[in-house]
């Protein structure tokens, strides 16, 4: 089975094999290396002035960031159900809570943000999602940010880019914290969620708040190559395969690149073929395409086909169908999943079967490679 979700992505082989090699204890300096190296890449792949490593799902990561670097009101910006996440976590935890609402193929406006801010003198923090997975939307957030610290220095932006670490480069600026998970680009199983964060984040958190989510604490031991709990092991020695694989591949940089033409070659190949991709600005994370057949599509991939698509979630749930673009995909498989739809819709009797989706998907993808050169 080829699985093609947008989380959890597949893990490579060499990764599983690292993963299961003797169990090492986390207080030894064995392991202390491993994380020292580990967090070495990381500082490279997030770009922000230091990063933490926290043996939970993305959702503790979220929770351990709005906990720490709000203290009175969150703005988020909901346009799925991650976007909503964070405004519940907010309300949880006693916090005020204003929350900008949008369907879920709409980019949050930058314009409104700002008014938001600027009506309410009591937003310390905005949460917003770099990269909505509900349905594949990619919000301006590096503009966003920029945005509002033109107002208000002082307002943390929590950036939730657990589909969009590993993707694309992100313009880590004006951005004061950076939330990855494992099971997504990093091509991990779940359990481990990476937080970049700024110095002036840092200043903000000051003692930290909590117990097991205290920014703080964790802050202080992980700069000494440990961590103030017992560390995901197992994870962080894939982790550190998965970084160090990537850099051998050619690095972040050739990652991104191939992240794009993959997303732009999927997305155009399915467009020359009649379907239609849901999110007015589509995120590279992943391909979004809703169709009245989706269900049938996303069925027939997988029992037929031997591919696992994900579906929508709530009111989308049956109306669209997410192709996975994280991580290091080859691009047979992905020409694979094209053409398998293709040969779909013709038994749906939407269309005679030509062949146009893995060729449109060569073309796009192999530009560069058809272009002329003296051999």
């Amino acid at each position: 089975m080829l699985l093609f979700t947008p989380g959890p992505t597949p893990v490579p082989q060499n990764v599983r094999d690292a993963m299961s090699a003797e169990t090492m204890h986390h207080r030894t300096p064995e392991f202390e290396a491993v994380f020292e190296k580990t967090r070495e890449h990381l500082f490279e792949l997030f770009a922000t002035d230091e990063v933490v490593m926290i043996a939970s799902s993305g959702t503790g990561a979220m929770e351990a960031t709005v906990t720490n670097l709000c203290k009175n009101t969150l703005l988020n910006v909901n346009s799925g159900k991650f976007g909503e996440r964070f405004g519940k976590i907010a309300k949880a935890h006693g916090l005020k809570n204003v929350e900008i609402k949008n369907e879920w193929d709409t980019p949050v406006s930058v314009a409104d943000v700002v008014a938001a801010v600027e009506a309410n003198s009591d937003i310390d923090a905005i949460a917003v999602q770099i990269s909505e997975s509900a349905g594949g939307l990619r919000h301006p957030v590096e503009e966003l940010a920029e945005a509002v610290k033109k107002v208000n220095p002082d307002i943390m932006i929590i950036a939730d880019g657990i589909t969009a670490v590993g993707v694309e480069r992100i313009d880590v600026t004006n951005i004061d914290a950076l939330i990855a998970g494992s099971q997504k680009a990093l091509m991990l199983p779940p359990g481990l969620a990476i937080i970049g964060l700024s110095n002036a984040a840092i200043e903000k958190i000051g003692e930290g708040k909590g117990y097991y989510f205290n920014l703080a604490s964790e802050i202080k031991k992980q700069r000494q190559n440990t961590t103030a709990y017992t560390a995901a092991t197992t994870l962080i020695i894939g982790l550190l395969e998965v970084l160090e694989t990537i850099k051998k591949e050619g690095g972040f940089g050739v990652l991104y690149c191939n992240t794009a033409r993959r997303a732009k070659a999927t997305k155009t190949a399915l467009e020359a073929i009649g379907l239609h991709s849901y999110p007015k600005v589509p995120a590279k994370s992943m391909t979004t395409i809703d169709d009245k057949d989706a269900a049938k599509i996303r069925s027939a991939l997988k029992e037929e086909y031997g591919v696992n698509v994900a579906g929508g979630q709530d009111h989308l749930k049956g109306k669209i169908f997410r192709i996975n673009q994280m991580g290091l995909i080859a691009p047979y498989e992905s020409i694979w999943v094209v053409n398998a739809i293709e040969l779909i819709l013709h038994r749906l009797g939407r269309l005679e079967y030509a062949g146009t989706a893995a060729k449109v998907f060569n073309e796009v993808y192999f530009k560069t490679a058809l272009e002329k050169k003296e051999i």
